[in-house]
């Protein structure tokens, strides 16, 4: 990725496949303790544990920097626009247009991560000229290779990721997706 790429857009919202991708806002802060203060998220992840307000402040005081510099997309999941489920994101990188995603507890088995990460690699790929899209996933993550899977990944023949976060080592595999 080159550094004259040009900045993401100031405001966003992506539909598709029922779902309304939105920026997320003030008015989510309340929500988004539920969505990650979860052990799973804790620990597959490297959002912040444990979220509370004050990780709910930061994490969107981030996503509004990061969109600013160009580096990332952070977008709430929701089926209408309204209350958030969950959280896609989409990060320029060396690496290529990585995406990632968090679905609350108590909305999982809906397939939003599926669906989130398809409408947002449609962007990747008519907005922002992406070649391939990627997600990196450590194998024991049974639901996250499950996301990949359905959302029509494949696991690419390249090294693993290896790691530390949160105090524990990873290895991560990479899954990709191509220009359709």
């Amino acid at each position: 990725m080159s550094g004259t790429a040009s900045p993401f857009p100031e405001r966003m919202e992506l539909t598709g496949r029922g779902l309304v991708l939105r920026d997320w806002t003030e008015g989510d802060l309340d929500a988004m303790p539920a969505l990650f203060d979860h052990p799973d998220i804790a620990h597959w992840t490297p959002i912040v544990s444990p979220f509370d307000a004050d990780a709910a402040r930061a994490r969107l005081a981030r996503a509004r920097a990061l969109r600013a510099e160009g580096t990332a997309i952070l977008l709430a999941i929701t089926t209408d626009g309204g209350a958030p489920l969950g959280e896609v994101m989409l990060r320029r990188s060396p690496e290529g247009t990585e995406l990632g995603y968090a679905v609350g507890p108590a909305h999982r088995g809906r397939g939003l991560a599926a669906r989130a990460v398809h409408v947002m690699a449609g962007y990747a790929f008519a907005e922002l000229g992406a070649e391939r899209v990627i997600l990196e996933l450590e194998a024991e993550n049974d639901a996250s290779v499950a996301v990949a899977t359905r959302a029509g990944f494949t696991l690419l023949d390249v090294p693993l990721i290896t790691g530390q976060e949160k105090g524990r080592p990873f290895a991560l595999q990479t899954w990709g997706l191509a220009r359709p």
